[in-house]
């Protein structure tokens, strides 16, 4: 069967008849042809219909739960499962020097400023714990955390007497700043905020709070686990001294695959705590006496060490791969679009439902946290299994809340099944 890019975008039909063993064929040799088409796609339902189609997803399921962690389209699994192959057939080690090429200009930052992680709070706890703190010295948090950004910093709180402080994010960008100004004094020495909070999706202004950062004198060490493959995304242009993320979400890649961002400036500042081959420069030596310890990388190959996988890695570079081709911007246009169709859809409903994530045009995309008015929100979340939809309640620090987030496998049907429930919920 020969695929072309005119009856893959515009025969659905075609595509539904195919096998998951059709498809992992289809996959595996890079036949999909998904590109840009220089055309306005975004609402364009049957376009989306059949990137669906790329996913292994449940066809009974409504899956929006994105922000916990993103299905990967068959190319992925395909490369994985390739990567693994290839690793098991020819004992082949390494090889993922590619993917941190190719995470880097994803971010458009230089290869020496990336590290692979298995996750985001691996990486916030390379940049919470090689950072030099005393006793005394504040750090910045919000009171939206989630706990892989929570638990290192309260954890130095109690290793080494640190003082934790935290606001609320405001309903713009400009009041979350002034929040944050507000609590700066002359023992501030980090701000440690997510981009983009997991409870309601708010985007954060992370570039002035970077600035803000930098021009007194302190760290600014993100949270970045919703940035990459929701929103476009410039690291250098942001400023940040860490960024933590992952392939699982937004980027659609596989799990237990990540990366930490440290700007090549701030290397001799943060100690490396997990450390291992490829590390040094090469310069060590344990038959003299006393032992030569040589120097760190210079690059952030000093922030991990150790055997990865050749497969998942491979799926990494699938992932931008797949994301590419459909075309960044249409990604994230039409994340930004569902995002804002679910908002509206909450905000015609009144007083009946309190919407968490602010309107403000730079302050949202694909997340939305939500509250319906005397229901509680473990019993909703109930409901939405109970009828195969997938979202998240939100009990960090008492939100008790719930969130929907969506990506380019959904559609305003799906959303309008949810508002069915709430409206339900409602009475």
């Amino acid at each position: 069967m020969k695929f072309t890019r005119r009856n893959f975008f515009r025969s659905a039909s075609l595509l539904a008849t195919l096998s998951l063993s059709e498809w992992g064929q289809f996959a595996s040799a890079s036949a999909a042809p998904l590109a840009a088409t220089g055309q306005n796609v975004v609402s364009d339902e049957a376009f989306w219909h059949n990137v669906r189609l790329m996913f292994p997803l449940s066809r009974d399921l409504t899956y929006l739960n994105n922000g916990t962690f993103g299905p990967s389209p068959y190319p992925v699994i395909e490369a994985v499962k390739a990567g693994m192959m290839e690793n098991d057939m020819k004992g082949q080690y390494g090889r993922w020097d590619e993917t941190i090429k190719r995470l880097a200009g994803f971010v458009n930052v230089s290869k020496e400023e990336i590290a692979l992680t298995h996750n985001v709070t691996e990486g916030i706890n390379a940049g919470c714990k090689g950072i030099p703190l005393k006793r005394g010295d504040e750090v910045i948090l919000t009171n939206h955390e989630h706990m892989g950004n929570a638990m290192p910093w309260m954890s130095r709180q109690k290793q080494d007497g640190i003082v934790l402080k935290t606001f609320a994010p405001g309903p713009t960008a400009a009041e979350t700043l002034t929040r944050i100004n507000g609590l700066i004094t002359k023992k501030t020495r980090a701000i440690a905020v997510p981009h983009i909070p997991c409870t309601q999706g708010q985007i954060l202004p992370v570039k002035e709070i970077c600035t803000l950062a930098r021009d007194k004198g302190i760290y600014s060490i993100i949270d970045g686990a919703h940035g990459p493959g929701m929103i476009p995304l410039d690291l250098h242009d942001i400023g940040c001294d860490t960024y933590a993320s992952c392939s699982h979400k937004w980027m659609l890649g596989p799990k237990g695959t990540g990366f930490l961002y440290i700007r090549r400036e701030f290397q001799d500042t943060l100690t490396p705590f997990a450390i291992g081959a490829g590390g040094d420069d090469g310069n060590w030596n344990l038959t003299t006496s006393p032992v030569t310890t040589g120097n760190y990388n210079d690059s952030a190959l000093r922030y991990f060490g150790g055997t990865q996988s050749n497969g998942l890695y491979a799926g990494v570079v699938a992932a931008i791969d797949f994301i590419e081709s459909v075309g960044k911007e249409n990604v994230y246009n039409r994340i930004k679009y569902l995002g804002k169709y679910t908002q509206d859809s909450l905000l015609a409903m009144g007083d009946k439902v309190e919407l968490l994530t602010p309107t403000e045009e730079r302050s949202r995309a694909g997340v939305n946290g939500f509250r319906i008015r005397g229901v509680d929100f473990q019993k909703f979340f109930g409901t939405c299994m109970e009828n195969r939809i997938r979202i998240r309640g939100v009990n960090e620090n008492g939100l008790n809340s719930l969130r929907v987030s969506t990506h380019i496998y959904n559609n305003t049907e799906e959303i309008d099944k949810l508002m069915e429930l709430v409206k339900e919920a409602t009475g």
